[in-house]
């Protein structure tokens, strides 16, 4: 019986984090309302684009890097120098944990993107963004969507 209630227990305490894949329009809707149109001349197709060719709109995306980093989250942003990760030294740029890239709450990731155009070469960080979406017309990624 006790086994049981420690099962349970155990049960309780421990969370799932549930991948949550977004849609383009209502990742439209979260830049909008978070200031990502036209941030640094960067208009909100820029960022649904990026967003799109780095995660496919999955905010629990990571991918593990052959210098032993890895990429987190919606924007894949970098364990080395964004954000902290126990298992490497880390400059940690954003002053966030890693694991708060991960959650459907993207207050942390826009954040952290803002301050990666701001102190980087604008959206040059995102090999995504670099082979499909600059110099494109990226109207097509906010249409039909109901941004405020």
């Amino acid at each position: 019986m006790k086994a049981a209630g420690i099962l349970a227990l155990i049960g309780c305490l421990v969370t799932v984090t549930e991948p949550k894949v977004y849609t383009r329009c209502k990742l439209a809707k979260i830049f909008s309302r978070a200031g990502l149109d036209n941030y640094r001349g960067f208009s909100l197709g820029n960022w649904i684009c990026m967003a799109y060719y780095e995660s496919h709109y999955n905010t629990t995306a990571q991918t593990a890097l052959e210098d032993g980093s890895t990429d987190y989250g919606i924007f894949q942003i970098n364990s080395f120098t964004w954000c902290r990760n126990a298992k490497l030294q880390e400059k940690n740029h954003c002053h966030v944990a890693c694991s708060a890239l991960l959650t459907d709450d993207l207050t942390d990731a826009i954040i952290c993107a803002k301050k990666i155009v701001k102190e980087t070469e604008g959206m040059n960080y995102w090999q995504g963004w670099k082979k499909h979406c600059e110099g494109k017309d990226l109207s097509e990624w906010k249409k039909g969507c109901e941004v405020s």
